[in-house]
């Protein structure tokens, strides 16, 4: 009941993202809403098919938004989505996912995994190919899309081509106390990001869990490659760190890049030269994906 009120109370705090983003929107070819039934919730979609690409089907990237796992909607993200639709010439579907308290771990996990297979079902109607997904958030929302890889390794089902993770939030056992944070009232009240990981994770017998917590994973080598964004002064960039090296010691390709003199979410709050180096790097590692993958089904045709 307290952590309910507390997260309705957060979620009405003005948040200067959503009117000062990092990148200014952009006209798409079109933006096509949708209202999924899943066994959470009914669930918002948004897909969006970029400007001037006549295709048949499309990539499709799939974007997960951050917020601490209770707070924002799909729309934050809404520019960046416009933006990589049509840098990438693929389809961007924005999910607007279940949020704690009311819906902790692993709701928003399982959710995400019937999306997924709601896509793919749909996949003509939609204009997307099924084999060529990727997947990719902040934050949070990073933790949801390293999650749902795992997620699928766990079921024996196809992984994405590409998973994106911008400054992961992907360790619940470390206390935030333990954890690097360099902002002065954070690191004095650790206590609010705990309090913010109780929603998600009321249960904390779950905290090692590797779809909570996806550094305690065991990883294999069949994993998706990895885009990996870290800011250099992050309270998780330990976590994300050490994330990359399990990633690579399993032998999988991994890009990480660690962005200097920023701060955690700054895609979103900037400064913005650096948020845009940023999503110019995601649009990048999904059209070398989708390149990579189109060669190789040519190979293999050949």
């Amino acid at each position: 009941m307290l952590t309910t009120i507390g997260a309705k109370i957060l979620r009405f705090l003005p948040d200067s993202s959503y009117k000062n983003p990092t990148i200014s929107p952009q006209p798409v070819k079109e933006k096509k809403d949708f209202l999924v039934d899943t066994s959470v919730q009914p669930t918002y979609l948004s897909f969006y098919y970029p400007l001037g690409a006549e295709q048949e089907n499309y990539p499709v990237y799939i974007n997960f938004h951050g917020g601490a796992f209770i707070m924002n909607e799909k729309e934050l993200d809404d520019p960046y989505c416009r933006f990589l639709a049509n840098e990438t010439g693929c389809v961007i579907l924005n999910i607007d996912y279940a949020k704690a308290p009311e819906y902790p771990f692993p709701k928003p996990l399982e959710q995400s995994y019937e999306i997924l297979q709601w896509i793919k079902n749909r996949a003509h109607e939609l204009k997307i190919d099924p084999k060529q997904i990727m997947v990719g958030g902040q934050s949070s929302g990073a933790n949801i899309a390293a999650a749902l890889c795992l997620y699928l390794e766990d079921k024996a089902d196809s992984q994405p081509l590409l998973q994106v993770l911008s400054c992961p939030m992907l360790d619940f056992v470390t206390p935030h106390a333990d954890k690097p944070e360099p902002n002065p009232l954070r690191a004095k009240y650790p206590q609010v990001a705990n309090f913010l990981n109780m929603c998600y994770l009321p249960d904390r017998t779950q905290a090692s869990n590797p779809l909570a917590s996806p550094v305690y994973a065991e990883i294999e080598r069949g994993l998706a490659p990895a885009l990996v964004i870290i800011a250099e002064h992050d309270a998780f960039r330990p976590e994300a760190e050490l994330y990359v090296e399990k990633l690579k010691a399993a032998g999988i390709e991994v890009h990480d890049e660690v962005f200097e003199g920023v701060s955690h979410a700054f895609t979103h709050l900037g400064p913005k030269v650096k948020a845009e180096k940023a999503w110019k790097l995601v649009a990048e590692k999904i059209k070398e994906a989708v390149d990579l993958y189109e060669e190789r089904n040519e190979d293999i045709l050949s």
